[in-house]
């Protein structure tokens, strides 16, 4: 880091207005957080509302989340790595800028197209927040408390994946669907304001001339990351010809993506930063990590209403609890993680995460929804453990130059996980219950089927303890370098 970069760091606290603005800019952080978390999971609650107003099928609404999704995982290490460049702070406020416009312009699409095209912008827009508020934390916040600001971005995160679809029900139920972006574009503007006002100035070392864009890599990256997110839910796990040929795509893609970075001078990503065992494994762990997530998502809702014979309207009741819990455990997650250390607070989230899978693979059905909030909760805590202290990790100890791109990388591998997760772990159920139609399967099948996919869930969490355990030592390290 050089010494310009040195001294702004110091000065930080001065630029956001000492501690009223330092408390006010992680306020706009948290913000830029929870909008994209929340209008992924209000959306979906729509989706038939949607479906209804255009007189579209259910193949064609499913584009509506797709576009969001394609968006935000083919940009976010790009504009990671521009905002290295460009200047985090102005190219957040255009990301929040882009976000609200096409949220706006969401709620008032005439047309089924025009909406899925105004969703696309706001994955852009989202993008650029998610990536962005990550990094920003290592320049706002001092090193003794970056574990409770990661564990409060969590938490932020975790409110609007939870808040959600009850927010979205009760919108949709008093002034239908296009409510769930109207009520959401002021909460942006507002995000906007505020990152405008208190978020530290960008420093002078950076600009594009002196390090450039790597614009072949971004795009054979986006190209590539689009076919792989395609592959992996249009056809919801069933991998026919189409997603074999997208999957194909993808590989060839990645080739050509990593022969382009070993020739330009600044590449997109420096592929040495993967000799890094600590970068390496954080991204990896919460790829897994965050494939096991899904599966509570993908799984829950299938096991109460036919396993145990939940009434569909207090199903979302019983499935917030997940994220309520990681909501609730974020901030006390980070303060562990300031006091312990990283490591020993991943190795103990992923054991967590072990205990529970396995809790919810052997749990029978007699004990009804006890047995599946219980084995949820505990699942969902472990992982606001994990989240926070390898969100931490990752995003400690890096150069200023790469935050961006490394805070796209990790929200990345995230996404990834997610979507693989919906694809893989939803086929590995539907095949272990034996069922033609999930929606029609017996109860006992209902219940083989999540047996077996939490069962497999358990499995990867075990990998990810076996990289964390292996990575221990490179790990301790970069905490004792980064202990005040």
């Amino acid at each position: 880091m050089g010494t310009t970069n040195v001294n702004r760091d110091q000065s930080l606290a001065r630029t956001t207005g000492g501690a009223s603005g330092f408390r006010w800019a992680l306020l706009t952080l948290s913000l830029s957080m929870l909008l994209p978390a929340l209008s992924t999971s209000i959306v979906n609650v729509g989706l038939p509302s949607m479906a209804e107003g255009f007189s579209a099928s259910f193949q064609q609404v499913q584009w509506i989340v797709l576009a969001y999704l394609l968006a935000i995982s083919s940009l976010i290490v790009g504009v990671g790595r521009l905002g290295d460049i460009a200047g985090r702070r102005r190219l957040l406020l255009v990301g929040i800028a882009i976000f609200t416009t096409a949220t706006f312009l969401s709620g008032v699409a005439p047309t089924l197209w025009l909406l899925i095209a105004a969703r696309a912008s706001q994955g852009i827009g989202a993008a650029s927040m998610m990536a962005l508020s990550m990094a920003f934390v290592a320049e706002t916040v001092p090193k003794p408390r970056i574990g409770r600001a990661m564990g409060l971005l969590g938490t932020m995160s975790a409110i609007g994946t939870a808040l959600g679809p009850s927010l979205g029900g009760l919108l949709i139920a008093g002034f239908g669907w296009r409510a769930i972006f109207l009520v959401t574009a002021p909460l942006g503007l507002l995000t906007f304001v505020l990152a405008r006002r208190y978020l530290p100035a960008d420093g002078p070392t950076r600009k594009t001339g002196r390090l450039g864009f790597d614009y072949v890599g971004t795009s054979l990256l986006a190209l590539t990351l689009g076919a792989y997110s395609l592959a992996v839910t249009l056809e919801r796990g069933v991998f026919g010809p189409l997603s074999v040929a997208l999957l194909l795509a993808a590989a060839v893609g990645l080739g050509l993506f990593v022969l382009a970075e070993k020739r330009v001078t600044s590449p997109l990503i420096r592929l040495k930063n993967f000799r890094d065992p600590v970068l390496s494994a954080g991204l990896g762990m919460s790829a897994l990590v965050s494939t096991v997530m899904m599966t509570t998502l993908v799984v829950g809702p299938f096991h109460l209403s036919r396993a145990l014979g939940i009434q569909p309207a207090l199903i979302g009741l019983v499935m917030s609890a997940g994220p309520v819990v990681a909501a609730l455990t974020g901030v006390p997650a980070g303060r562990l993680v300031d006091r312990l250390g990283t490591q020993r607070v991943v190795v103990f989230g992923l054991i967590g995460m072990v205990i529970g899978s396995i809790s919810m693979s052997l749990v029978p059905i007699s004990f009804g929804v006890a047995g599946y909030v219980i084995s949820l909760v505990v699942i969902t805590a472990s992982y606001a453990l994990f989240q926070t202290a390898n969100n931490t990790t990752v995003m400690t100890g890096i150069r200023a130059d790469q935050r961006g791109v490394i805070s796209g990388m990790l929200n990345l591998s995230r996404n990834l996980g997610l979507l693989t997760g919906a694809s893989v772990m939803g086929a590995v159920f539907a095949f272990a219950s034996g069922a033609t139609d999930i929606t029609t399967a017996l109860p006992d099948d209902v219940a083989t089927g999540t047996r077996w996919a939490f069962a497999l869930a358990a499995t990867l969490v075990t990998v990810a303890l076996g990289v964390a355990i292996g990575s221990s030592r490179s790990t301790a390290v970069r905490d004792q370098l980064n202990t005040p």
